[in-house]
């Protein structure tokens, strides 16, 4: 599993992110960032099943993307999700993507 950038407009999320592949998911995130344009936009809609890891994912992303002066939004972050991310503080991080 890995993740994708489509058509290089943005970085979309799998069916399934957990603690067992987040970090192969992490790792794969530098150069995808790289090949993104100013606005870097993880597409998290497909996410059925995930834990807590998917929001490192996310903020790994959201770190990658303002190392390399670009900006950072999330696009159909599921509503348990975001409420993980208000729990532990990291949902201002997160930005809808419009």
């Amino acid at each position: 599993m890995a993740l994708s950038a489509a058509a290089n407009t943005m970085l979309t999320l799998p069916a399934v992110l957990t603690h067992a592949v987040a970090a192969e998911f992490t790792r794969e995130l530098q150069p995808l960032v790289a090949v993104q344009p100013a606005q870097v936009v993880a597409d998290a809609s497909a996410l059925e099943e995930f834990d807590s890891s998917a929001l490192a994912v996310l903020l790994a992303c959201r770190r990658a993307a303002l190392a390399a002066g670009k900006s950072f939004s999330v696009l159909g972050l599921p509503v348990r999700l975001r409420q993980l991310a208000g729990l532990y503080g990291v949902a201002d991080l997160l930005p809808a993507s419009v």
